[in-house]
């Protein structure tokens, strides 16, 4: 059975809007690194509408800049969590009907993981599901002080922290998986 890691960019107040502004001066060598290894061991991503467009709107134009991850990026198969996109124009199928019920059928094919980036509704859906098997939570030391946060809204719901990986650059990787801790 794939698991499902959800991967996302954060500030240490908890937003996840704007990225493209207030990451780029982390992305070093073991960012890159990390974000490689992540990608490398799933064969398939999971994506919202939005974060389906931006990336498909970018990705295609840096294969001559990013290299193999760029291919990788471009050539994995995508599955689009959306009620109004109807055409794809990126490696990617639309998931038609019940969300969590197309989720949970990806995972129990065979195969590497499932990637998810992007924060939203969907991210709503997953954990309301218990679908996501690793949260990866790049916190980046930021203060955004306002904009979109991680999971707003949603209900008390406990996670285990299963490890931490550090960076030079300040940037810390929350790892967690489901479950209260112990």
């Amino acid at each position: 059975m794939r698991k499902l890691i959800e991967s996302t960019f954060m500030t240490i107040d908890g937003v996840v809007s704007g990225a493209d502004k207030w990451s780029t001066p982390y992305w070093d060598e073991e960012y890159s690194a990390y974000a490689r290894e992540l990608l490398f061991a799933a064969d398939a991503l999971l994506l919202g509408r939005k974060t389906y467009e931006g990336f498909a709107a970018s990705w295609p134009s840096l294969e001559s800049v990013e290299g193999d991850y760029a291919v990788r990026m471009n050539t994995l198969p995508k599955h689009v969590a959306s009620r109004t996109l109807t055409d794809t124009t990126w490696n990617a199928t639309v998931i038609k009907g019940d969300v969590a019920e197309e989720v949970a059928w990806l995972k129990r094919q065979p195969g590497q993981n499932l990637l998810k980036f992007g924060t939203g509704e969907l991210d709503r859906t997953l954990l309301e599901h218990r679908l996501v098997d690793e949260y990866h939570l790049w916190v980046t030391p930021v203060v955004a002080g306002s904009g979109d946060r991680l999971l707003d809204g949603i209900d008390t719901t406990h996670l285990k922290l299963a490890r931490t990986t550090t960076f030079a650059s300040g940037v810390i990787v929350l790892t967690y998986t489901p479950g209260a801790p112990q």
